[in-house]
């Protein structure tokens, strides 16, 4: 089948199945669902027919394309339908999503991880010593691709290891990448004891916290008791906070992470510094 051009219903189209990237209801989505109702889709969506189906498509690319055409009440959107396989296909997804400018942690973490199953599906070595490191080559493929190391593309497939509350904490910027690595060795019960302090203390492990949780779980059990015993230690580094619930700004930024949040204030402060300022010297 050779690749053709041709409109689609929206009706007709399905999500990549686990596809790695969140496409979220946000500000960005609707300027995005502004633009197509004015100028349409420029730039046609990439899809795959859907296998034992008639006149249905996976999306490969174009997710969030789709979502904002939806919100501007288009009913069919350009599309160009290419014969590929689930593998080749995946690649196409991770590959042509890599160039936004923002990137969870965490889609990079699934992405990497899906196109290093692809590749190892298309005859990529893999390393049979550990069901947990990602085929060899697969990720020096990504690497060269991604224009990165091949042990950074490890550590962010690492990554896929930690709970879903965890790794919510390093998209939000609360736990850095390097501590989030070392933890990611913690099984899943150890992973929740830990998830329990954190919330219970409001407080996140430290590189060296997290290299020693490591280390105990995977020489003599790491138990609720010890992981309250080190998280109850106070950091070297730690700086006193000051903390605002996020129920008190939610309705001025209603889509926000806890990151995306702490910007929008520090930019009011900045905004209301400046108005100070500027009232003071008209007074003068």
């Amino acid at each position: 089948m050779k690749n053709t051009k041709k409109n689609i219903s929206i009706e007709k189209l399905h999500p990549f199945e686990n596809h790695p990237y969140k496409v979220q209801d946000n500000e960005e989505m609707d300027a995005l669902a502004e633009s197509i109702k004015m100028h349409g889709v420029v730039s046609p969506i990439i899809v795959r027919p859907l296998e034992n189906t008639a006149d249905e498509y996976e999306i490969i690319s174009g997710h969030r394309r789709v979502m904002a055409s939806r919100k501007a009440g288009i009913t069919e959107v350009p599309a160009l339908v290419v014969s590929l396989d689930r593998d080749a296909a995946a690649i196409v997804l991770v590959d042509s999503n890599l160039h936004r400018e923002h990137i969870l942690p965490s889609e990079k973490a699934f992405a990497y991880k899906m196109k290093a199953e692809a590749l190892a599906h298309k005859g990529y070595r893999t390393d049979l010593t550990s069901v947990q490191v990602a085929p060899k080559l697969a990720t020096e493929q990504i690497a060269e691709d991604a224009g990165t190391s091949k042990d950074t593309i490890k550590r962010y497939i690492r990554l896929t290891n930690l709970i879903p509350e965890i790794l919510q904490y390093v998209d939000d910027g609360r736990i850095a990448f390097t501590p989030a690595v070392e933890l990611s060795y913690l099984n899943e019960q150890e992973q929740y004891d830990l998830l329990e302090q954190m919330e219970l203390n409001d407080c996140t492990p430290s590189l060296s916290q997290a290299c020693r949780f490591k280390k105990m779980s995977g020489e003599e059990g790491l138990t609720p008791e010890v992981i309250a015993t080190v998280m109850s230690e106070e950091k070297a580094n730690q700086r006193e906070m000051f903390k605002v619930p996020m129920e008190r700004i939610r309705k001025y930024v209603p889509n926000a992470n806890t990151k995306q949040a702490e910007d929008f204030v520090m930019k009011a402060c900045e905004h209301y510094r400046r108005y100070l300022i500027r009232q003071r010297d008209r007074e003068r």
